[in-house]
């Protein structure tokens, strides 16, 4: 077996070598230069060119082996390190032996060059940093400085990073024994040229001074240092945009895993860790697969974007998987499946690394982390053996003989809060093909997996083990096929598995109370549901039939209605859970899109939901849904608007919500507004109740009410032709912005816009023209991240910006178009396509207008600003932003009244919106005006144009500040 570990780059292991960089060649070039000739500045340029000449050359062969002819990322990283090695080495002879000459050296006077790190692996990708040790005898003398320096400056003028220490042999050992990132450095040493006695004592004294007898503090180092390493960059091998190196499962986990054998073995060659029984051989292959799997994406990162680039990011994930050889097929893209390809061998090295490390620790008795003293003389539970406070078995027979124990391991580990041994995991992983159609029809096997599920004692932690080991996948078959699976897009952050575990360990905390003050509803109403296997299969399965063709919820609910009974479900139980798969988006789409002050909204969402169980149940799913999506996704915004759906819609199924009559109910408002404003005279108090149309009373609270008309009676007073009032709303998260003023056309528009330049999100918006012809519009803002607008230096912006836009003293458009776009230009490489939905049916006054497509700033000024020339009056707004996905919502009514209606009017709305909604590079540029001869016109044609001609100036007249 050939897996390139730590094997140096000789000419044996290239083919041509002298191709990529002929060292007699190079040495011979310079050799025959006569820069004695030369003026002192012109003598450096001449061999730097020379240099650069036959590095560049070298580099092109290299990625000419690796795109024409198809070799693999480990000989680009062997050739890279060669062609290194043969310009260091040429290097060290220009300047010892040319630049600065010495008859006759001191013993003080050797240095040794060694390689250390990746490179002293043998692992050197196109762009990596090298990292080099000038080894000494003693201290630096002015001789071995001047070399040192020379040296050290070709290279920088070359291009390269380097990093470099000079050390005596001494220096280097007594550092080892301090630093651990020191002594990793110098286990992977490897000479390159010069004095080859001091680099052999460097070896002898490392191996006796140092490596003897501390093998076992440098498993805990090593294993430190790489748990630390993962919580810095997210503790999840399922990351948006992995990095391949750092991250968890990338190159650095397989480094660890080998600096451990080598410590520990003292072997250069993982052949020689199956002899050792460290490994098995199918576990070599696939440690071998996963190498070189990744070794050539990091060396497709490296020659795509042109430097040291160790993050697969979202532009690169698509141009790279073409690369590999990915297709699209049936259900998934080209990226998506080359990432799930990636995420499995992050997965098979996650388990390589746990299994081999975890063994090597228990070999050197090092104490686990987590000790059970109660357990400390129990030999067994349940049949299963305990060592320290790990479960294991006799022998992997065990599992062949009793399948049923695959799964029990996992349950008795979680009743009893025990670990699993590695070596019992490394058996469970020989033994999945005992997972078989017998096994997953034995109700026994069945009755075990649910209460694993639905255990009081950490399910989500029992099910990652279970996933990791590839026994969830094994049991569930449709389960197996979402492990892995990534969704492409910049609004989940996880693989399809993962988001559902997490989604899993949420739900847990929240029955367990303690997620109650962030979900302070779900926490109760969890309580109360009948259903509680239906809840926990329901998470499980919600996502289940993505990566396949079709709606995702349809085909997860076929599968519930297949896997609940084989899982030993009531009827009653399938069928809830089917429904809850079926319907899990239902309650997001509605609360983040719909306005949830229109009854009907609420109507028909309690008609879909049928009963206060479905209705807690739907919560508790979407909260955990929202919340394992990633980090940020969650905030009060969207928790404000769930507890409002959840409110009304109780409401309603108690037969309560707007069951009164109309009338009645705007008599109540006003009289209770009217007990609030008891220091107002009577004829101010009938003045203002006079001002509201019923759908303003219907539409708030008392409190809001209240606000409303004490700003409108102090803008009366000081005979303000504007008012902004801001405050921050702590129950939704957000900064609530109230404008009170004239209303006219295209008004929330220029709004729109004016927040936008101020750096303002809007979330969502509700706009009412009273019947003195003002307008008291409410907007809900976030900033352009997603996060608080909570500073006073930004709200009292807000006041400014967009008293400046209505005054026409600021154009949105111009000032928008100056920025550059709000997302990384590593994001463009996500296409919505545009969708307009246009629906009369959905409210009863107003006609819904829908929009969905690529996030950029300023869209939102856009879209109303369209509407607005289409003489539509928008009357209030839901907008939500997924990622890089906007979905926009729009109560609108026609400029008379009523609802949108007409099939024409219907069809420009649509093809307008589309229009906007299509990213702007994507837009086709406009074709010149033809010319053409006057032709007469009927008094028909000439009618139209007159009419046309005045839209067009009231819209001019209308739209000034934003041309």
């Amino acid at each position: 077996m050939d897996t390139g570990l730590l094997e140096p780059p000789t000419q044996h292991q290239l083919r041509t070598p002298h191709a990529v960089l002929d060292r007699a060649a190079l040495q011979a070039e310079l050799a025959g230069l006569d820069l004695e000739s030369q003026p002192d500045h012109a003598r450096r340029t001449v061999v730097l060119d020379i240099l650069k000449r036959h590095l560049k050359a070298g580099r092109a062969e290299i990625r000419r082996r690796f795109y024409d002819e198809g070799v693999s990322g480990a000989s680009v990283m062997r050739a890279t390190c060669y062609l290194v090695d043969e310009l260091l080495r040429v290097l060290h002879d220009h300047a010892s032996f040319r630049l600065y000459p010495l008859a006759n050296p001191s013993m003080g006077e050797r240095l040794s060059l060694v390689a250390v790190g990746g490179y002293g692996r043998g692992e050197l990708a196109p762009h990596s940093d090298i990292d080099l040790l000038f080894l000494l005898p003693y201290k630096m003398t002015p001789r071995s400085e001047q070399v040192v320096e020379e040296m050290l400056y070709f290279l920088w003028d070359l291009g390269f990073k380097v990093g470099h220490a000079t050390r005596s042999v001494d220096d280097c050992l007594r550092q080892a024994k301090a630093d651990i990132t020191i002594r990793t450095n110098l286990l992977e040493a490897r000479w390159i040229w010069g004095d080859h006695a001091l680099y052999q004592e460097l070896r002898e004294r490392y191996e006796s001074e140092v490596q003897a007898d501390t093998a076992a503090q440098f498993i805990e180092a090593k294993l430190h240092e790489r748990d630390e390493r993962h919580k810095r960059l997210g503790d999840s091998r399922y990351q948006l945009e992995p990095n391949i190196k750092e991250g968890k499962g990338g190159l650095r986990d397989l480094s660890t895993l080998f600096w451990i054998a080598k410590y520990v073995y003292r072997v250069d060659d993982a052949a020689r860790l199956v002899d050792l029984g460290v490994f098995a051989q199918d576990e070599a292959k696939r440690f071998e697969k996963a190498q070189n799997f990744l070794w050539t994406l990091r060396c497709h990162l490296h020659f795509q974007t042109g430097r040291s680039e160790e993050r697969l990011t979202f532009d690169m994930q698509k141009q790279i998987a073409g690369l590999m050889g990915y297709h699209d097929h049936a259900g998934s893209s080209a990226v998506e499946r080359f990432m799930k390809h990636y995420y499995l061998v992050a997965k098979d090295v996650g388990e390589l690394t746990r299994i081999v490390c975890a063994q090597l620790e228990a070999e050197h008795r090092r104490r686990a982390r987590f000790r059970l003293p109660t357990l400390k003389r129990r030999r067994s539970v349940e049949g299963f053996k305990v060592e320290g406070d790990r479960l294991s078995v006799s022998g992997p027979e065990v599992f062949c003989e009793q399948p049923i124990k695959l799964l029990k391991i996992f349950a008795t580990a979680q009743k009893h809060d025990l670990d699993i041994h590695p070596r019992a995991l490394r058996w469970i992983a020989q033994s999945l093909r005992c997972i078989d159609r017998k096994l997953r029809a034995d109700p026994k096997a069945n009755a075990l997996f649910m209460e694993m599920l639905t255990s009081p004692k950490d399910p989500e932690t029992t099910l990652r083990r279970m996933n990791e080991a590839g026994v969830l996948g094994r049991f569930l078959p449709d389960f197996g096929r979402i492990v892995a699976q990534m969704q492409y897009n910049m609004y989940h952050h996880y693989t399809v598995d993962e988001h559902t575990i997490f989604a899993i360990g949420v739900l847990h905390r929240i029955e367990q109370g303690l997620m109650a003050e962030e979900t302070p509803i779900s926490s109760e109403a969890i309580h109360k549901v009948h259903s509680r296997r239906a809840l926990y299969l329901a998470v499980l399965l919600h996502d289940i039939g993505k990566g396949r063709a079709g709606n995702h919820s349809e085909v997860g609910e076929q599968i519930a209605l297949k896997l609940g009974p084989r899982l030993g479900l009531s009827d009653e139980e399938v069928e809830t859970t089917a429904w809850l798969v079926r319907h899990h988006l239902d309650m997001s789409a509605v609360a983040f899109k719909r306005d949830l002050e229109e009854p009907k909204t609420i109507q028909d969402f309690a008609a879909n939901m049928q009963s206060m169980e479905r209705l807690r149940l739907l919560l508790c799913l979407t909260v955990a849904d929202i919340r394992a999506v990633g980090p940020g996704t969650w905030n009060d915004w969207k928790a404000a608007l769930l507890r409002d759906l959840y409110w009304h819609t109780e409401e309603e199924l108690a037969g309560g919500f707007h069951a009164e009559a109309r009338d009645l109910r705007v008599k109540r408002a006003k009289q209770a507004l009217a007990e609030r404003l008891a220091d107002w005279t009577p004829q101010e108090l009938e003045a203002h109740m006079a001002r509201g149309y019923p759908s303003y009373w219907l539409g708030w609270d008392t409190d809001t009410h209240e606000r409303h008309a004490r700003i409108i009676r102090r803008a009366e007073c000081e005979d303000r032709p504007l008012t902004v009032e801001t405050r921050v709303d702590t129950y939704r998260g957000v900064a609530e912005i109230i404008v009170y003023t004239a209303d006219h056309a295209g008004l929330f528009s220029r709004i729109a816009g004016a927040l936008a330049v101020a750096g303002a999100s809007i979330s969502a918006a509700r706009i009412f023209t009273l019947k003195n012809g003002m307008a008291l519009d409410t907007f809900w803002v976030r900033d352009a991240q997603g996060g608080p607008f909570d500073r006073p230096d930004r709200l009292a912006r807000v006041s400014s910006v967009i008293e400046r836009v209505l005054a026409g003293r600021l154009n949105p458009m111009h000032e928008l178009a100056k920025r550059r776009s709000g997302l990384p230009s590593r994001y463009t490489v996500f296409k919505v396509p545009p969708r307009v939905l246009i629906d009369n049916k959905i409210s009863d006054r107003h006609t819904v207008i829908e929009v969905n497509g690529r996030d950029r700033p300023g869209l939102l000024y856009e879209l109303t600003r369209a509407l607005s020339r289409l003489n539509v009056m928008i009357h209030g707004a839901k907008i939500s932003t997924f990622g890089e996905r906007v979905v926009d919502v729009f109560y609108v009514q026609a400029v008379l009244g009523g609802k949108v209606e007409g099939e024409a009017k219907i069809r420009r709305i649509r093809q307008r919106l589309a229009e906007v909604l299509t990213d702007p590079e994507c837009r086709p540029a406009k074709p010149p005006k033809a010319v053409t001869e006057p032709v007469a016109e009927t008094k028909a044609a000439t009618g139209r144009k007159t009419v046309a001609a005045k839209h067009a100036k009231a819209d001019s007249k209308n739209d000034t500040i934003s041309e």
